[in-house]
């Protein structure tokens, strides 16, 4: 009765059936696919951003990665750029999607009634992640001028820059607009948290100017310029400072609990993965950030390694029947 009336939502909602679906279009989510295509399984990949790339296309395109095997450096938009020509034409991605429900089927699972598929790598890295916003009111007007990701340095060349935080990412953002523009760096503390390194090549550098200790009190449209008023921390007066533009990096707020619902057991706020990349349901599994187990370090190649893992622990498991040849030049 039961497969009846699954063959019955099929029909109706005309899912589509693959034999793996992808939660998470990043660089792990990206390449998943492409093994997952090199073994000869049809697969899809979700994504809840609006674009493919997840992190490293949202967060710092434009950031030199020197950690990827076989290249010396490239950047985020470089390795999502050969990501995803490394994917077949026919590889469907469904951006502008969280996926919210998955249930047990007899052919495997199905996602948010579209999707049909055997099983699922979950690639979600430290999952859906909303920038923390500078906590000011603002009009539309000053919205406009206020950011939270730069796709392009250039875009804001010639203008006067400031940069809100003080971890890595708003260090990186400050040492790259510098090759274009003047730059003050606004931070509550004294101490960054941020690569001492980076730290000390702002502070070389004539165009750039550190503020500490501020934090944001006020911010107006005055003479069509961000008037900002900032608090002075302790005893340090207030002052005002005036840009044309803003970049706020204060982190992100990102999360993998959503898939508690799923059944899917968690460590912490990652998932508890066994050495096939398994998670404690049969036919799911999970790889790259997303992950948890002990001994685990965050890094993009770390998770290559992990679709590998779980690819080839799908494919023994949907296949059993088959020898199953493992190195690209025997496939």
């Amino acid at each position: 009765m039961l497969k009846l009336i699954h063959q019955h939502l099929e029909e109706v909602l005309k899912i589509k059936k693959v034999d793996l679906a992808i939660i998470g279009a990043g660089p792990v989510g990206l390449f998943a696919a492409h093994f997952a295509h090199l073994h000869g399984l049809s697969n899809l990949i979700f994504d809840s951003l609006s674009e493919v790339g997840g992190q490293p296309q949202m967060l710092y395109p434009f950031k030199q990665i020197s950690d990827i095997p076989a290249y010396n450096t490239i950047s985020g938009t470089a390795l999502i750029q050969n990501l995803k020509s490394g994917l077949p034409k026919e590889t469907e991605i469904i951006t502008n999607h969280k996926v919210n429900d998955v249930k047990k089927s007899d052919d495997g699972f199905i996602l948010d009634d579209m999707v049909l598929a055997k099983s699922i790598i979950i690639a979600t890295g430290a999952g859906a992640f909303k920038p923390k916003e500078l906590p000011l009111k603002m009009n539309e007007d000053i919205q406009k001028r206020v950011h939270y990701f730069i796709k392009d340095p250039k875009d804001f060349a010639n203008q006067k820059i400031g940069v809100f935080g003080g971890g890595d990412s708003a260090l990186d953002l400050a040492i790259e607009l510098a090759n274009y523009t003047n730059v003050k760096i606004i931070h509550r503390r004294n101490e960054f948290r941020g690569l001492e390194s980076n730290v000390k090549k702002l502070r070389s550098l004539a165009n750039v100017e550190i503020l500490t200790p501020y934090l944001p009190k006020d911010i107006q449209l005055v003479n069509n310029q961000l008037d900002i008023t900032l608090k002075g921390m302790g005893d340090v007066q207030p002052r005002h400072e005036r840009f044309d533009q803003i970049i706020v990096a204060y982190g992100f707020k990102a999360n993998n609990r959503f898939v508690k619902k799923w059944g899917i057991e968690l460590n912490g706020t990652n998932i508890a993965v066994d050495p096939t990349m398994k998670t404690n349901i049969d036919g799911i599994y999970a790889a790259g950030d997303v992950v948890s187990y002990p001994g685990r370090v965050p890094l993009i190649a770390l998770g290559f390694g992990e679709a590998q893992i779980a690819i080839t622990s799908i494919m023994r498991d949907l296949f059993p029947e088959k020898t199953l040849t493992i190195h690209s030049t025997s496939i």
